[in-house]
């Protein structure tokens, strides 16, 4: 199915329906919830997904799990989305927090021909066994770090929005601290018991998710560490890598070529601390 709302279709009878959609460029999907949970898979376009409990960026060919009853928007600039919904009975296994994964080269090929199913497929046969397949590969996917959880707390929630508006990874703790009138040490114990990250764990990760849309876009990593604060292009590669556990050049939009400024240092390049 293409360009079909899942509110007109949800009804049918089939444990799992996949729906291709195309969105046009700066496209906002406002909040909005589903009975189904959702596999959504960027084709193409880096998407960025939010809910209450935090952000979650997709690049090109990662997909996000979204969980029955969780209600989110999602910001598409230019994206074209390959969807599946899916009765919650038939993936028990499904995460009760959304989550980034890998996808795998099958599994893109899979969720491509989905689409093109009937939407009241046969139950036995080739695209039953098509389900079947997606529904295995599903259930081993490798989650991606790329979740940004932001605390309840108004004032610090208010904070960290700021930040990843402008994020710079030399942001000083002090900085924040004496914006809520507490010790680090305290802003410290907020942070860990609100996000689960510490301070400086969640201003890095911040900052090289928020630098994705531009390495897909095929920016030159000189460009993206100097406006992260980074000291050098090594040092945020290095950065980049230790969370993702590959290079930028790996994050790149199909057809990007990398500039000489944009080759990979060796691994083990020390990483540039915070001021």
């Amino acid at each position: 199915m293409r360009n079909v709302r899942i509110d007109e279709v949800d009804g049918l009878g089939r444990a799992v329906l996949a729906i291709g959609t195309d969105y046009p460029p700066g496209h906002l999907l406002p909040y909005h919830v589903h009975r189904r949970v959702q596999v959504l898979y960027a084709a193409t376009g880096v998407m960025e997904l939010a809910t209450a409990e935090g952000t979650w960026t997709v690049p090109p060919d990662r997909a996000v799990l979204i969980p029955a009853g969780t209600w989110h928007q999602v910001s598409m600039p230019g994206v074209s989305t390959r969807s599946l919904y899916i009765e919650p009975a038939a993936v028990p296994w499904f995460p009760v927090r959304c989550r980034v994964v890998e996808v795998s080269a099958l599994l893109r090929e899979l969720l491509l021909a989905a689409v093109g199913m009937e939407p009241l497929y046969p139950e036995h046969g080739r695209d039953a066994a098509l389900v079947g397949l997606l529904l295995h590969e599903l259930a081993g996917l490798a989650p991606l770090p790329l979740d940004i959880p932001l605390p309840a707390d108004p004032a610090l929630r208010r904070l960290c929005a700021a930040f990843l508006r402008s994020p710079d990874v030399h942001d000083p703790p002090a900085r924040w601290a004496a914006a809520l009138d507490v010790s680090e040490r305290t802003l410290g114990r907020r942070f860990r018991d609100s996000t689960g990250l510490g301070f400086a764990q969640w201003r890095q990760r911040a900052c090289i998710v928020h630098s994705l849309r531009h390495v897909a876009a095929g920016a030159p990593v000189t460009r993206i560490a100097a406006g992260l604060g980074y000291a050098s292009p090594a040092a945020f590669t290095t950065a980049f890598r230790t969370l993702l556990g590959r290079p930028p050049s790996a994050y790149r939009a199909a057809g990007q070529d990398v500039g000489p400024d944009d080759q990979d240092p060796p691994f083990g390049t020390s990483l540039a601390r915070g001021r």
